[in-house]
């Protein structure tokens, strides 16, 4: 029986092999899986070769070359590594106060719904606004600068950025919904509560809005005024004095 295979085999591919070549089949003993496994690399062999063989100068190594060519497969393996985040995913919040390079604590003005910075004397200290403060993964990280949302303690009001006209305008705004701030799109309207805060020494930092590049948020060179945005070359101050403050501290304040 196997020799009957062996037989069959090389007058079945005799006509179809190139001129000058035969096929012997001299592996023992020979089983359907070799079989199978031949008949495979004999049709690539026949499929891929389009020139014509010289029987007097094709040597072993032009078959080895051709069967090479044909029959061995590339396998590329990738390494994937873990895509970076696509979202402003929050990491924590916590409370802290905040002066400006004045020393002068922000106050809510609830009639105009604005911040102001003042200066403010012994025994009012509860006029004082404090902020909770949420930190954020940047969906590309940055080690100079932090995403930050900035609400004040007490309410659901935060702290926004974006346009009134031409020009970017800090807001407060109601946000009934905190679960929102989660995680924020890059893309969606919710990045106007984000800022950039870039600490610069200890406790004292700046706050970039993540909607506007180069706008900070600002306070005037006079006191009692609106807290502002405003550019890098304006004749405002853009540094905080930012303090991460106890749960309990202020309480009683």
């Amino acid at each position: 029986m196997e020799s009957e295979m062996k037989c069959n085999l090389s007058e079945m591919w005799s006509s179809k092999m190139p001129k000058g070549l035969d096929l012997e089949i001299s592996h023992h003993p020979m089983t359907m899986r070799r079989v199978a496994n031949l008949i495979i690399a004999m049709e690539r062999l026949k499929a891929g070769t389009s020139e014509s063989v010289l029987s007097t100068e094709f040597r072993d190594e032009n078959l080895l070359n051709i069967m090479m060519e044909n029959i061995v497969e590339e396998h590329i393996v990738l390494e994937l590594s873990s895509a970076p985040p696509v979202q402003f995913s929050r990491t924590g919040e916590y409370q802290c106060s905040v002066t400006d390079s004045q020393k002068r604590s922000l106050v809510l003005v609830e009639n105009s719904m604005e911040l102001h910075a003042v200066m403010l004397q012994g025994g009012s200290d509860n006029r004082k606004v404090h902020l909770n403060m949420s930190t954020y993964v940047h969906p590309s990280p940055s080690t100079e600068a932090r995403p930050v949302a900035l609400g004040i303690k007490d309410t659901n009001l935060y702290l926004s950025c974006h346009k009134k006209g031409d020009v970017p305008t800090l807001h407060l705004e109601a946000v009934e919904d905190k679960s929102s701030l989660l995680r924020i799109s890059p893309e969606s309207e919710m990045v106007q509560f984000l800022f950039y805060k870039r600490d610069s020494g200890l406790n004292i930092s700046t706050l970039m809005s993540a909607s506007f590049p180069d706008w900070y948020i600002s306070t005037a060179e006079h006191d009692n005024k609106p807290v502002e945005m405003c550019m890098e070359s304006a004749k405002r101050y853009r540094t905080f004095n930012i303090q991460r403050q106890n749960p309990d501290t202020n309480q009683h304040s």
